[in-house]
């Protein structure tokens, strides 16, 4: 499975999509419902309504690359609660999510910043 580096901008659409689609399918969702520019550098996620399912869609310069990965035996924690249509992550937490961490329990401890050892 891709997993992106941490240049990448990951958009993750929280309503269910009909994962029949496939990339051009995908891009008019970007374009239309998300408002966004699908031939930026940006990751676009999506998750069918059984959450089983995950497409991600990117741009790469010259043309379209679509990722999938299908679980067998369980589903993905997909943030279903919230006002937002489309959802920013983080690098770790697209990877929390595909590995099957559900992202409102999930948190790493924040850094604070260093004054002086003593």
């Amino acid at each position: 499975m891709i997993r992106p580096s941490g240049a990448v901008r990951i958009h993750l659409y929280r309503q269910p999509v009909d994962l029949r689609k496939a990339i051009n399918g995908l891009v008019s969702i970007v374009d239309a419902e998300m408002e966004a520019d699908p031939f930026s550098a940006d990751l676009f996620v999506f998750c069918n309504r059984a959450r089983t399912l995950v497409k991600m869609v990117a741009w790469e310069g010259n043309g379209f690359v679509l990722w999938m990965k299908r679980l067998e035996d369980s589903r993905f924690k997909w943030p279903l609660s919230g006002s937002e249509a489309v959802v920013q992550l983080t690098v770790q937490e697209i990877n929390w999510l595909l590995d099957g961490y559900p992202l409102t329990v999930t948190r790493a401890n924040g850094s604070l910043p260093h004054h002086r050892v003593l």
